[in-house]
């Protein structure tokens, strides 16, 4: 059942399944709660309360917001924390890893772990070696390009294409599903606002976290030319100690929809050592 939490006179749509400690799920610009569908339920079957929230402007939640920032995402989250009982862990996709970093550095007391996946949590510089030498990375830049530029929901649907290396069985009626949310009045501007957002305010709170984070990589996302390496600097911006990689060969950007049975065996030790400290 779809519920909705107020904040500031716009709406925020998730859904709650299981008991236990909590655990909020936070997808990736363009996409919706959905993109969890096979994290939520085996999570809520390992004993863990699974709030599976759609971000400002994103799924069933209302456009308009102020902002679409990583800074404004990271107070949604914090107010659906605080509104269902803390502490929990938020698992963060994309432009919601950064987010859920600004959550734990600015509520401590609410943000008892941290697990992003594929995040943008620093500021890019521009690439152009590893444009010239990935070919991977370099379709994916291409469609992202025509997105920000042109907001064009075909060049999405190519860059999910390339971002999903291999296919979950139900691909053909979920980017359908995607593909129709999007031609829904003002969410094509939401991605297009989202995609020039900068990873800047999360990078600049790396160093105020105080909570374990686990980062999670696909070997093959094409949002970098080396991933791994990437997941590499967001761990060595973080305190001493607190943060792990793991990455996953052969997966791309959507690693919860690609490869979820090797995201639910890494994150759950995590959640279990977390949330019971907690």
């Amino acid at each position: 059942m779809t519920e909705y939490l107020d904040i500031a006179g716009n709406t925020l749509a998730y859904d709650v399944t299981g008991q236990g400690p909590l655990v909020v799920l936070a997808h990736g610009i363009g996409d919706s709660r959905h993109s969890y569908r096979f994290l939520a339920p085996a999570l809520a079957a390992q004993g863990y309360r699974v709030a599976n929230v759609d971000v400002r402007g994103c799924g069933d939640s209302s456009v308009g917001w102020d902002g679409y920032s990583r800074t404004d995402i990271a107070g949604d989250l914090v107010a659906v924390v605080r509104h269902l009982g803390g502490p929990a862990v938020i698992i963060g996709q994309s432009i919601s890893g950064g987010a859920a970093t600004i959550a734990a550095a600015t509520a401590p007391d609410l943000i008892a772990g941290v697990i992003e996946l594929a995040p943008f949590t620093r500021a890019q510089s521009f690439d152009l070696g590893g444009l010239v030498r990935v070919k991977r990375f370099r379709a994916g830049y291409t469609q992202m390009a025509q997105v920000m530029v042109r907001g064009r929901l075909e060049s999405w649907l190519k860059y999910l294409d390339v971002a999903l290396p291999v296919k979950p069985a139900d691909w053909d009626s979920e980017s359908a599903r995607i593909a129709a949310k999007l031609r829904e009045p003002g969410r094509m501007k939401v991605l297009q606002a989202m995609c020039k957002t900068s990873p800047a305010d999360a990078g600049a709170q790396l160093a105020n976290v105080t909570c374990p984070v686990l980062i999670i990589e696909g070997s093959v996302d094409p949002d970098w030319a080396d991933p791994r390496a990437e997941g590499e600097k967001i761990v060595a911006d973080l305190p001493r100690g607190l943060g792990e990689l793991a990455v996953i060969e052969g997966a791309g950007h959507y690693l919860h929809v690609q490869t979820p049975d090797q995201v639910v065996a890494l994150a759950q030790p995590f959640l279990d050592k977390t949330l019971t400290r907690a």
